[in-house]
């Protein structure tokens, strides 16, 4: 119907070429072309000309120039090869960036071999200067010299343009990073004259050219490091032993460059897996010798660093001198405190641009790079480069005043986010502590070493913030002990209102941070804070300050003083009041107080709009809920602390999930438990030992049991009894770990016990019954009260249902003690209506009597009542 429609013609020749046969196809477009020309005395359009030049290149064998096969398989790399090929398709020059060692050539040798083009020219550029880029582009490709030019020179690009022909071809030119003016300017005038050619381009910086696509090519994956480890050491030395923890380690340090994980695996030739990894510390000297096939630039790893450098200009090598301080990345702000005179002090003293230019410069040259995050736009240095530039601050003699300028935007940095953390703008302010995590931490060492008391103050107010909201009290612990001392002697004066505000900060947080974990004790913060001159209750370190000092003696006969606080007329300092006294009420075991104080603090922020302040008081709820097993409760204050956490990466988010998890088990909701499983780990693989998560075993556990998959819950109940114990071995000064530990060991074998499953558990059992004899008789030192009776209560339990499975009923006293303890009862396996649904079936008489003894003791008494309960049930198995 309509002949001359020749998009439908473009496809119906692909459709006979494929089908009938491309004879076929082109016998159709030849009788198309001769007609038209006869009727029209034209010839058929563009497109319908490429797809008859697709038909005829068909025919021709695809030709390779210069493309070497590799002596190996490329790993890891099918990815990037579709995306640099896909980027081919709509883009006349591409570009492969990346520092030096991330295997950009022989990702390129892939591409070229799998090119559409049929025609490739592959051209390496290492040998060359920007004036020879042009010969050796033409001599490479069989241009020879080039047009002689009427003024005496030489066209040689004519000659190359010549050489590749009017089709479809591609021209590799391999690293251009330091003949970049050369190869862009040839680039440039291909790709201007010949409109089939495609450009693929390797370099540490791109081209710079409107017609380029830059593909910025990433490290290896930690897997792929690890099996190309493996690949090339048992190459080097066949029957290695190759632990897998010990390589995996080794890759972790080797920022995913292919090059230092082949010169790393090269050393087992005369080094043990081990020594390798002790070794690193000093990569430069370790990483060397590489193949003799490989260039000289890529022999060693300093070789491959000192490429880059060379190409950089004084005052580029300064500033990756001084930008090597930060481990964490950094922002622009940050680099230009510690870049200050950097490039004055550039080498032959010549001035550079400003802190934006050097950063572009260095970006432009890999050594940087560049990404995008909650906390805005932030520059990242491999730590191979990082390392390398502080060894060349060293040599020039620049590390303390580099220290100098880092700590002083430590310091500012602290000054202006500590208050911010617990205002209107927490989320941001959050997202930008917790971006400088590293950089902060590494200040905070600087700043105690020197005994510079602001920049000590102020880092440590962000911090301990930040790790008391988040997932890290181990941390704040130990941050708050090597602090304390410090900040006590800290005096700043009135001339500093900043420096007195952040002592203030630190000190409140870390204080409160201590009462709540550890219950109410003398701390050295509470001497910073009653130093301090007062000041109204306006912010929440400020109200904060003013609660801890106003309770100076924390024992419940002086609540009087808080209970007026919690009473306060303005709303911040009554909410932050009632939120202490929740936290001193259950370090006193009084859980329904404690649970009272929580919900005034919430009723009283409410009003406020402050998501720190609400997140923390829905979270405080939940988590006395689920101990009292108040899952519907518990549920409903966790989904809204959860929606506020949605706003940011600020919250313990992980943890308010998991905790999630636990309320829905307790509601019998397993279909939404296992939503929030997914929701508190989407990334990670359960059966992968490098990723042991207790809560996440043992939420898969809980699951697995209340699914009725018996086995299967109570085998993940072991690997996380197991995994807890080795951690915590590895931890021994951690009072927190080792309550985990206790607590979640317990609970697996109350799992075990309530199915009638002890064999498999039957020396944890002797193990947790003397251990728990040991803390008992004060053989073994705790955290006190607050971290010891919910442990005793649970290790109880758990010897109890034990005691019932192995048909010992005496073990119904075991379980009446343990509801006089404050057992954490989380998770359905340590629930109370099961335990008293045991004890009742097995002996309801002798626990209803246990129970009215147990209930008048006093919390003096109950230590030697364990003691003494824990011997007649033995006694009793053995009778």
């Amino acid at each position: 119907e309509l002949p001359r429609d020749e998009e439908v013609l473009a496809e119906l020749l692909r459709c006979e070429a494929a089908g009938a046969g491309r004879a076929a196809a082109l016998t159709r477009y030849d009788g198309y072309r001769r007609r038209v020309r006869d009727e029209l005395g034209s010839d058929p359009g563009p497109q319908l000309r490429a797809v008859h030049q697709e038909l005829l290149a068909a025919d021709a064998a695809p030709v390779r120039h210069g493309v070497p096969h590799e002596p190996n398989p490329l790993l890891g790399r099918d990815a990037d090869v579709a995306a640099v090929t896909g980027l081919l398709r709509g883009a006349r020059v591409v570009t492969v960036a990346g520092p030096g060692g991330l295997g950009k050539t022989r990702l390129s040798h892939a591409v070229s071999r799998a090119a559409e083009q049929p025609v490739v020219h592959f051209v390496t550029l290492a040998g060359v200067t920007d004036d020879d880029v042009a010969d050796e582009v033409a001599s490479a490709v069989g241009g020879g010299e080039g047009r002689q030019l009427p003024g005496g020179g030489k066209d040689a690009v004519s000659g190359i343009v010549a050489a590749l022909g009017p089709g479809p071809a591609l021209l590799v030119l391999d690293n251009c990073e330091h003949v970049l003016a050369g190869a862009s300017a040839l680039v440039q005038a291909l790709v201007s004259r010949s409109k089939e050619l495609r450009v693929l381009a390797t370099s540490r910086a791109p081209l710079g050219l409107t017609s380029e696509s830059v593909y910025a090519l990433p490290e290896l994956s930690l897997a792929t490091s690890v099996e190309l480890f493996g690949q090339r050491a048992r190459a080097a030395r066949p029957g290695v032993d190759l632990p897998a923890d010990r390589v995996a380690e080794i890759c972790r340090h080797l920022d995913g460059l292919p090059l230092a994980v082949e010169l790393a695996a090269a050393r087992v030739r005369v080094l043990s897996v081990a020594d390798i990894a002790h070794r690193l510390r000093d990569r430069f000297a370790l990483l060397r010798g590489g193949a003799r096939d490989a260039p000289e630039r890529h022999r060693t790893l300093r070789a491959v660093v000192e490429w880059s450098w060379n190409l950089l200009e004084p005052e580029g090598r300064a500033a990756l001198r001084a930008l090597s301080v930060f481990p964490g990345g950094f922002d622009a702000a940050a680099a230009e405190y510690v870049l200050g005179e950097a490039e004055a002090e550039a080498e032959g003293g010549g001035g550079g641009g400003d802190a934006m230019d050097l950063l572009e410069q260095l970006a432009g040259q890999s050594l940087l790079k560049v990404g995008e995050g909650p906390a805005g736009v932030r520059f990242h240095m491999l730590e191979t480069l990082r390392e390398f530039g502080a060894a060349r601050r060293a040599e020039a003699d620049e590390s303390e005043a580099v220290t100098g300028r880092f700590l002083a935007w430590a310091r500012d940095f602290g000054r202006a986010h500590h208050a911010g953390m617990y205002g209107s703008d927490a989320l941001s302010s959050f997202d930008r502590v917790r971006a400088e995590q590293d950089n902060l931490v590494l200040a905070l060492r600087h700043a105690l070493a020197r005994a510079d008391g602001p920049a000590t103050a102020a880092v440590t107010a962000v911090l301990a913030s930040l790790w008391s909201v988040g997932n890290s009290y181990s941390r704040f612990v130990t941050l708050a002990a090597e602090t304390g001392g410090p900040l006590s002697r800290f005096r700043p004066g009135p001339e500093h209102p900043e420096d007195v505000e952040a002592a203030r900060s630190a000190a409140a947080i870390c204080a409160a941070g201590l009462f709540m974990g550890y219950g109410p004790h003398a701390v050295r913060q509470l001497v910073t804070l009653r130093r301090l001159p007062p000041v109204p209750a306006d912010t929440v370190p400020r109200a904060l300050a003013a609660v801890l000092c106003a309770v100076p003696d924390m024992h419940p006969p002086r609540y009087e003083r808080l209970e007026k606080l919690c009473d306060a007329g303005e709303p911040l300092l009554a909410g932050i009041a009632a939120g202490v006294a929740s936290y001193l009420w259950e370090s006193a075991h009084e859980t329904e107080r404690a649970l009272q104080y929580a919900r005034r603090m919430v009723t009283a922020v409410g009003p406020l709009g402050n998501p720190i302040m609400m997140l923390l008081s829905h979270g405080r709820i939940g988590e006395l809920c689920l101990k009292t097993e108040r899952g519907a409760e518990a549920y409903d204050h966790l989904r809204a602390a959860d929606a506020l956490g949605e706003a940011g990466t600020w919250s313990d988010a992980i943890g308010v999930r998991y905790a999630l998890v636990s309320a829905c088990l307790q509601r019998g909701e397993i279909e939404e438990a296992e939503y929030w499983l997914g929701r508190a780990a989407p990334d990670r693989l359960p059966d992968s030992p490098q990723a042991f998560t207790p809560e996440l075993l043992q939420a898969r556990a809980e699951i697995a049991l209340a699914r009725g998959l018996t086995e299967v819950g109570l085998g993940l109940w072991r690997q996380a009894a197991l995994g807890i114990r080795e951690a915590s071995a590895q931890a021994a000064d951690d009072p927190f770990l080792d309550s985990w530990s206790l607590h979640l060991q317990a609970a697996a074998l109350a799992a075990h016990a309530q199915h009638g499953r002890l064999e498999p558990v039957a020396e944890l059992a002797g193990q947790l019954r003397e251990r728990l004899l040991g803390m008992l008789s004060g053989d073994v030192s705790g955290a006190g009260d607050l971290l010891e009776l919910p442990v005793y209560g649970a290790v109880l339990l758990a010897l109890g249902h034990a005691g019932l499975a192995r048909g010992d009923t005496a073990a119904v006293r075991l379980l009446a003690l343990a509801e006089q303890l404050p057992v954490m009862r989380d998770l359905p396996t340590l629930s109370s209506v099961r335990s008293r649904q045991a004890a009742e079936n097995a002996d309801g008489a002798a626990y209803a009597d246990a129970r009215s003894e147990y209930a008048a003791l006093g919390r003096d008494q109950l230590r030697p009542a364990a003691r003494q309960a824990l011997h007649e049930v033995t006694a009793g198995a053995r009778g």
